[in-house]
């Protein structure tokens, strides 16, 4: 057989057929991808320094911090948790950016470092995680949207500003002489209660009145201005995971517990994962069903009996099948045997009517029939083309004798 003739049987799909049945896949591959890291390009020019006085980015809060100063209030910004706590004074105002984010830990040392400290601390967007420590009596409801709200409280700086863009976490508190403002649904989304020393302690639900592009909306501006600048100095605490009290365990030995792999893995991520599994799944049911039942075409191209009888044996080989290449080989001979002895084709692959009848039309017993037509499978590829050659004769010795 030339190399031309092997080539054109082989059952190994080509380059070109390879890359046909991937470009798709590979395309999708690319979008995906491609878009993946413009969502993330994007999502990150817009978040960067958010919440930073030093950031002129539209969630930076460059603006506020400028006009404290235009005031008189130096604002200082500080990233671990003990530049915090040795700042805070009766003549400080310590702004906690995103407290959730504050280990229990790193909660109990700020409460203790501050109870008393007859400052003011302003809390933005305290939510479960934290206001039980950080804010003892009060306790938090689901979220509200952010929109313009009025105060409908006595706080003099809520009733100065007047309208002001807040929402998010919304507050409840037995506390006496609490300040409740900007209510939601009967809520406060802006919350203030004393604490010892002259001090207090401020709740806001959420931070947009410190964004820049929203200090200059309703009173959002007016009221930042008389939170913030009630003392001669604010110091910024914007919580760092490189901090190194987040994995301080404390000087008495009991730390955080062991967090799992689970528990670091944001919640969005979770979600999107499970959207994903159900995606995948549903588009299986759908190709599955696409497919339908199996049906019979013709075929476009005539085949010839050899090139199909060279392609199942090349499969056999492959797959080491030589009982299954036995089997047929014994199932045909026994086939076309049959109308030749007599033998109904019912009956054809029954060792009690077709041995008889072989034996009968031989007259010779010099060869075990039984075996050579219904025998086990061959060892060996020698055994089998030697069981190939003897089935071939026997064909032949029934039809010329």
């Amino acid at each position: 057989m030339s190399a031309a003739s092997v080539a054109s049987t082989s059952m190994s799909p080509t380059t070109r057929q390879v890359w046909t049945r991937t470009r798709g896949l590979l395309l999708a591959l690319v979008i995906v991808v491609a878009a993946g890291i413009a969502m993330a390009a994007l999502r990150s020019g817009n978040q960067h320094g958010r919440l930073d006085p030093r950031s002129a980015d539209r969630y930076g809060s460059r603006a506020v911090a400028e006009l404290l100063k235009d005031r008189g209030v130096s604002t200082r910004v500080v990233t671990t948790l003990d530049e915090a706590t040795t700042a805070a004074g009766a003549d400080t105002t310590l702004l906690v950016v995103a407290p959730d984010l504050l280990t229990g830990r790193q909660q109990e040392r700020l409460s203790t470092a501050t109870a008393s400290s007859g400052g003011r601390i302003v809390l933005l967007g305290a939510g479960p995680a934290s206001v039980d420590t950080l804010a003892p009596g009060v306790t938090t409801d689901s979220p509200a949207p952010v929109s313009a709200r009025t105060p409908q409280c006595s706080l003099p700086a809520a009733r100065s500003a007047g309208n002001a863009d807040l929402g998010g976490e919304r507050y409840a508190s037995e506390v006496p002489g609490a300040d409740s403002c900007y209510p939601s649904d009967g809520l406060p989304t802006l919350l203030r209660i004393d604490t010892p020393n002259s001090g207090d302690t401020v709740l806001l639900g959420s931070p947009d009145i410190l964004y820049n592009d929203r200090l200059d909306k309703h009173g959002n501006a007016s009221l930042a201005l008389q939170l913030l600048g009630s003392r001669t100095q604010l110091i910024w605490y914007l919580p760092s995971v490189s901090d190194g009290s987040a994995a301080d365990g404390g000087a008495d030995g009991e730390g955080e517990e062991d967090s799992s792999f689970l528990d670091l893995i944001p919640s969005g991520w979770l979600w999107g994962t499970l959207q994903l599994t159900l995606a995948a799944v549903l588009a299986a049911i759908w190709r599955a069903r696409r497919l339908g039942p199996l049906v019979t075409e013709r075929l476009p191209v005539a085949i010839r009996a050899s090139e199909s009888t060279e392609g199942r044996a090349r499969l056999y080989r492959k797959a080491d099948a030589r009982d299954r290449a036995a089997s047929s080989l014994r199932s045909a001979t026994r086939t076309r045997l049959a109308p030749l002895l007599g033998v109904p084709p019912v009956d054809a692959h029954s060792p009690e009517a077709l041995l008889p009848a072989v034996s009968a039309h031989l007259h010779t017993s010099d060869r075990d029939l039984k075996a050579l037509l219904f025998g086990p499978a061959p060892a060996n590829d020698t055994a089998l083309i030697r069981l190939a050659d003897q089935l071939d004769a026997l064909d032949r010795e029934v039809r010329t004798s």
